[in-house]
């Protein structure tokens, strides 16, 4: 299963060199996994359930348009609201990003970690804890896309396991 950026350039399936239809596709701005989300939560719950997928990817951008908006802080109506959930990855990750002093390379940081926050968003679900309580093996993934070269960059934080999460978000 693939989770992308709605704006991203480049299909799923060309970055990851596989057919048409081999790879379940969900996209949204930023490529954000919120908990209220039913939408994404139903993806997840199909992919994992009805499909068995054995491997959850969030696959970020540089370039994202969403980040840089967040970033900026520009009044863009509602979608400032989904934009908040990049905006608290700042708010989380501040003391790091501002110690950077080129702006590309704060975002970039920010497209990075945004993939890694995601990744633990999802991996906290019940459905991806089920999974793997009854001994699905399924791994979420955190890379991200360079538009501009079409290089895959493998963040390497990746969770195949309940035992690789905090205790304060394991189901009992």
């Amino acid at each position: 299963m693939w989770i992308g950026c709605s704006d991203s350039k480049a299909p799923a399936t060309e970055i990851v060199d596989m057919m048409p239809c081999e790879i379940f596709v969900h996209r949204n701005i930023g490529n954000l996994f919120v908990h209220t989300d039913i939408n994404c939560l139903s993806v997840i719950q199909y992919a994992a359930e009805v499909l068995k997928v054995k491997h959850i990817i969030v696959c970020g951008h540089y370039g994202c348009a969403g980040i840089q908006t967040a970033f900026d802080n520009k009044d863009c109506g509602l979608i400032g609201n989904w934009l908040q959930h990049i905006k608290d990855v700042y708010r989380i990750h501040q003391v790091k990003i501002d110690t950077l002093v080129n702006k590309q390379e704060k975002i970039d940081l920010i497209c990075e970690l945004n993939v890694r926050e995601q990744v633990s968003n999802i991996y906290h679900t019940t459905t991806v804890q089920n999974a793997s309580e009854s001994g699905q093996k399924l791994t979420v993934h955190d890379w991200v896309y360079d538009i501009k070269d079409g290089i895959l960059k493998d963040i390497n934080v990746c969770i195949s396991g309940l035992d690789e999460m905090p205790n304060t978000h394991q189901i009992n």
